[in-house]
């Protein structure tokens, strides 16, 4: 397979059964992103470009959660019936899932913080993969998409935030919003599922 092919990554972000509607921490209409997650992730796959999926794995106490000093309810316990993926999303078994939010000490908003089953910090993944150019997507648009797009810039990458398949907590009206507006500010582009269908068979690289 010619390296060219591995430059671009999707990063599937926490669609997690209690960030969607009925879980702890339910986003309004969070699982309404699934089936156009679901097309980026066949495209990547029919592609076979990389496809990183993170997900909350708190312990049961982590300053975190409110009842410890945080800001949030529990959830996404580590082995929960809350912190698994939402059934509705499919993705391939060569998916790397990545797991963040053990520390009990720390936030761990961004994929960034993220290990796979091996201990492998996302940052290496995607370097051994030869991504340069990272798509996001997932939950939420005001914090891990958030954190997680800003550390990837940091990293160097070319970010793309996928409008169409994010959705925010907004304990804030306007928090969403603002998101968008601090990632673009700061160089992240946007795209929808159409644009990117439509453009990338212009510049993906040729079958080898």
């Amino acid at each position: 397979m010619s390296s060219l092919k591995l430059k671009k990554g999707l990063l599937v972000v926490d669609v997690q059964n209690d960030f969607c509607p009925g879980g702890a921490l339910g986003i309004h209409g969070g699982h309404k992103i699934i089936p156009i997650l679901n097309k980026y992730i066949k495209f990547f796959e029919k592609e076979n470009l990389p496809i990183f999926v993170t997900r909350d794995w708190h312990p049961k106490v982590t300053k975190h959660f409110d009842e410890f000093g945080g800001v949030w309810p529990e959830h996404c316990v580590e082995g929960s019936p809350g912190a698994q993926f939402h059934p509705d999303l499919e993705f391939p078994k060569e998916a790397l899932v990545m797991s963040k939010g053990m520390d009990p000490e720390k936030d761990s908003y961004s994929a960034f913080h993220a290990t796979d089953s091996s201990g492998m910090v996302l940052a290496n993944l995607l370097n051994i993969f030869g991504v340069t150019e990272i798509y996001i997507g997932g939950l939420a648009t005001d914090y891990c998409v958030k954190y997680s797009a800003l550390d990837a810039l940091k990293d160097g990458l070319k970010v793309f935030i996928l409008t169409d398949a994010i959705a925010g907590v907004n304990l804030q009206q306007e928090d969403s919003i603002v998101a968008l507006e601090e990632m673009v500010s700061r160089g992240v582009k946007k795209t929808i599922s159409e644009e990117f269908i439509q453009i990338y068979p212009l510049v993906r690289s040729p079958k080898v």
